[in-house]
């Protein structure tokens, strides 16, 4: 069996990856008792037991945690923002490239990504790589996700029975344009400037719409090009031209661990919207199909496709 220790598994990302891997057959969870939850020793030991371990953490004490693992063969998969730029890291999404999934395969230390980050990276990096948009090209891009995206505290606000009127409507946040997954948006699609990136908070529990607008070009060559590259995958698929019709649902995907993506407009102007669980292609199940592939296991196993 493989010996899994989630450092952070009373977070919303953690108790997902504790669901999604407790009835696994081939997985040992190591687990702390409550009250050595925070001690920095009875953690540190399990780290070193374990044969991969998740980081549910901020991202200062991810780093600390990183520091705790002396044992050469623990894998760490972070889930924190910490180390999604760094040249040592495996960045998680396999489906970018055959060189991102082998660096992951090969990796002791595994990025993954940030939710907003999946939908835009997913539609961006296949563009670029392609040369359908230039490095320097302006993108604009908003992204609609569920409360559930922002932990156990915004979960409380939008399920307070007592809660006031304006949490039915949405919350347009980070309006400093300084949203924290903007550097690996820019790195990991080698962006020469990052987009102009507007999140949105909806009174849903989860699902996301990550919309890219890309005015001047066409729908055709943009559908094209995303289709051709993510041809065979099982976790990202593209959509029929158009979509499903007139109208998209942010929460279409909530409760699956896939992102499908979805190509509207005409010859002049395009809209690309990437749409998936924010806790589920977007956290937890990317970093269990991340462990799936450096495990050497088929890495849709045990997720919800």
């Amino acid at each position: 069996m493989t010996k899994v220790f989630i450092d952070g598994s009373a977070g919303t990302t953690g108790l997902r990856i504790v669901q999604r891997l407790s009835d696994r057959k081939d997985i040992r969870l190591l687990k702390l008792p409550e009250e050595l939850r925070k001690d920095a020793a009875a953690r540190k030991d399990m780290l070193n037991e374990a044969d991969v371990a998740f980081l549910c953490l901020p991202d200062q004490a991810a780093r600390e945690a990183v520091a705790l693992v002396e044992n050469p063969n623990t894998a760490v998969i972070d889930t924190s923002t910490a180390h999604r730029t760094r040249e040592d890291w495996a960045y998680g999404f396999p489906e970018l490239s055959p060189n991102h999934r082998k660096a992951i395969a090969s990796s002791k230390r595994v990025a993954n990504p940030g939710c907003h980050a999946s939908g835009f990276i997913s539609i961006v990096y296949p563009l670029v790589s392609h040369g359908v948009l230039a490095a320097d090209c302006p993108l604009t891009a908003y992204s609609l996700t569920g409360y559930s995206g922002g932990g156990k505290s915004m979960i409380a606000e939008y399920e307070d029975p007592h809660r006031d009127g304006i949490y039915s409507s949405d919350r347009i946040y980070a309006t400093t344009l300084r949203h924290k997954h903007l550097p690996e948006m820019e790195k990991i699609c080698g962006l020469s400037k990052p987009p102009v990136f507007s999140p949105i908070v909806g009174d849903y529990h989860s699902g996301m719409a990550t919309t890219v607008l890309l005015p001047g070009f066409s729908a055709e060559t943009v559908w094209q090009c995303l289709q051709a590259h993510y041809a065979g995958e099982r976790m990202v698929t593209v959509a029929p031209l158009g979509g499903d019709g007139a109208v998209i649902y942010a929460g279409t995907l909530a409760g699956k661990d896939t992102l499908r993506i979805q190509v509207c407009g005409h010859e002049e102007q395009t809209t690309v919207t990437a749409l998936f669980d924010n806790l589920g292609k977007g956290a937890s199940g990317a970093a269990i199909q991340n462990m799936n592939i450096l495990l050497g296991l088929e890495e849709t196993t045990g997720l919800q496709l």
